[in-house]
């Protein structure tokens, strides 16, 4: 069964690796950052689209990494839009800890449930560490984004 749920999640990393989703410049972005690993030379561009409600309209990305930042990437931006600005924060905050720690250890409330689920294909990297980064890198920049910062590395 665990080598099952391995090979689909093996699956679901190489589809949206192959073929992002919102892998694209948005003319309309208001928000945009530069996000790049030192570590293996991953960067990425986050530009999202910000209503003056805060919520997030439009999620896209551009760069240029490995399989694992390509579909963390392309997850976190399929994920993200409708959701505003600080749902946005907590969805990273959780993500973080799904790649770094036991998610048991997560007593979030259950209303992202559905979007981490979603994450939890990217939950390997935890026994690689220096993987961590190439997931989180993606997240680290739409924080970013949200911040007003242009540039952030995952050093």
């Amino acid at each position: 069964m665990l080598d099952e749920l391995r090979d689909l999640y093996q699956e679901v990393i190489l589809d949206h690796g192959k073929n992002p989703r919102n892998f694209r410049h948005p003319d309309d972005a208001n928000r945009t950052a530069h996000g790049f690993n030192p570590m293996c030379g991953d960067t990425l561009f986050i530009y999202l689209k910000v209503d003056d409600e805060g919520v997030i309209q439009d999620c896209a990305f551009m760069g240029k990494g490995c399989a694992i930042s390509t579909a963390s990437a392309s997850l976190m931006t399929e994920i993200l839009k409708g959701k505003k600005e600080d749902e946005a924060r907590v969805l990273f905050e959780r993500f973080h800890l799904l790649c770094t720690e036991d998610p048991s250890a997560d007593e979030s409330e259950d209303s992202d449930q559905d979007d981490m689920e979603r994450l939890e294909v990217l939950s390997g990297v935890r026994e690689f560490p220096v993987r961590v980064k190439c997931a989180t890198l993606a997240w680290h920049t739409m924080s970013a984004a949200l911040d007003g910062q242009q540039e952030v590395t995952t050093e």
